[in-house]
C-alpha cells in the first residue's frame, strides 16, 4: 500500500497545472475572505518526557516529524477524554 501511495504522489508531481481538474473546488471570492478567521497554532512547550526506548525508536523510524506525531496522538487522547 505504501508503494501505491508513493507512486500516486509521483504521478501527481508530474502533472501540469492545466491537467488538474478544479471543477469541484469553488473559487474563493470576497465574501469568503470577509468571513475568514486567522487561526494561529498554539506555541509549543519544551518538556522532558521519559518514553520506552522501543516506543521512541518506532516513532523515529517513521521519519521526520516524529515529535509532531507524538503530540497529535496525545492531543487525540486528550480530546477523546475531554468529550467523554
Amino acid at each position: 500500500m505504501k508503494n501505491e501511495y508513493h507512486s500516486d504522489l509521483e504521478r501527481l508531481r508530474k502533472m501540469k497545472d492545466e491537467e488538474i481538474d478544479y471543477s469541484d473546488i469553488p473559487e474563493l471570492d470576497e465574501a469568503f475572505f470577509e468571513k475568514a478567521v486567522i487561526v494561529l497554532p498554539q506555541p509549543k512547550a519544551s518538556v522532558c518526557i521519559r518514553l520506552d526506548q522501543d516506543v521512541l525508536d518506532w516513532f523515529k523510524a517513521q521519519g521526520k516529524g516524529y515529535q509532531t506525531r507524538i503530540n497529535a496522538l496525545l492531543r487525540a487522547y486528550m480530546e477523546a477524554h475531554i468529550k467523554g
